[in-house]
């Protein structure tokens, strides 16, 4: 996306005043527990957000520089690579849901579901990803003298401009994770020798021909807050579908499982076609059971109507 950095807040906002589109981003540059991010609808937000970091110490030394940055419109895909800082190898593409709700409604998450692979990153967006995206910073990152090996995520907004990144990570993204390598037909453990070694080139990476979908299952008031304590029941039966069970905010004690977190579980299917795995996915989500659960109904549905499109 198109941005600036200050930290002298009169020209942050003679810069603002220069702007006619709307919304306009506002982030504080340090870290801000995720909460450091203003969607600015007017320019009175955007003067107002400046002000509180710069000025109002609002995110404490986060708020010492802020970035204003163009407001990216699309849809979200995730693709993750595995790189031994020279070789690149991308995953299957995925598409996260942030938003607490139905029909991306109510606060942003740390993700409420994923699948694989996103039908929004087509053959072509593959190629451009790699080629302007994933080799430039894997090539900048060895010409500073620091080459990257492990998993790089590159999470994209698909715009009408082509793909954008909204975030790298340098480590495997939930609950993008539970949908991309449950597909993959390759030994990880060897994949990621390779690339601490410098040797993924001569690494086979192959992947299933199949589709998966992760559907995270949160306590009671998450985001904002969360419930713990509460048992959870019914794990067997889930796991009696087919379906992985990935535990996150979750307790054992004396053979029973409680709830510790947000995000308590993910459960994961995998299936020959985007809707088999979705249903599947979902017959696992029903056995599962704890007082104040919450989950979206939705995950994939973009995908399946993006696919339907297409017939």
């Amino acid at each position: 996306a198109a941005y600036e950095t200050f930290t002298d807040e009169k020209k942050a906002i003679s810069y603002i005043k220069k702007k006619k589109k709307y919304p306009l981003v506002i982030k504080a540059d340090g870290l801000a527990s995720g909460k450091g991010v203003v969607i600015a609808e007017t320019e009175e937000q955007a003067v107002q957000a400046v002000r509180d970091m710069l000025e109002g110490k609002t995110f404490g030394s986060a708020g010492e520089a802020v970035v204003i940055e163009e407001f990216m419109e699309g849809e979200e895909a995730s693709v993750l690579c595995f790189t031994d800082g020279t070789t690149i190898v991308p995953m299957i593409s995925a598409q996260d849901h942030k938003r607490i709700g139905d029909g991306d409604m109510g606060a942003n998450t740390g993700g409420m579901g994923a699948y694989a692979p996103a039908p929004v990153m087509t053959k072509e967006l593959d190629k451009i990803v790699y080629d302007t995206i994933l080799l430039p910073a894997v090539k900048a990152m060895k010409k500073e003298g620091c080459p990257f090996r492990g998993c790089l995520y590159a999470g994209l907004m698909i715009t009408k401009e082509g793909p954008k990144v909204v975030e790298f990570n340098c480590r495997f993204g939930d609950p993008e994770t539970e949908a991309v390598l449950p597909l993959l037909e390759s030994d990880l453990a060897r994949i990621m020798l390779a690339c601490a070694k410098g040797t993924l080139k001569k690494e086979k990476v192959e992947w299933k021909n199949a589709c998966a979908v992760d559907v995270v299952l949160a306590s009671e008031g998450y985001p904002a807050t969360h419930s713990s304590g509460e048992e959870i029941v019914g794990l067997e039966e889930a796991k009696k579908t087919g379906c992985l069970v990935f535990h996150a905010g979750s307790m054992k004690k004396k053979g029973r499982y409680f709830v510790n977190g947000g995000r308590v579980l993910n459960v994961a299917a995998v299936a020959p076609t985007l809707k088999e795995a979705r249903d599947k996915a979902y017959e696992g989500v029903s056995k599962i059971s704890w007082r104040g659960m919450q989950y979206r109904h939705d995950i994939a549905d973009k995908g399946l109507k993006r696919l339907k499109k297409r017939k």
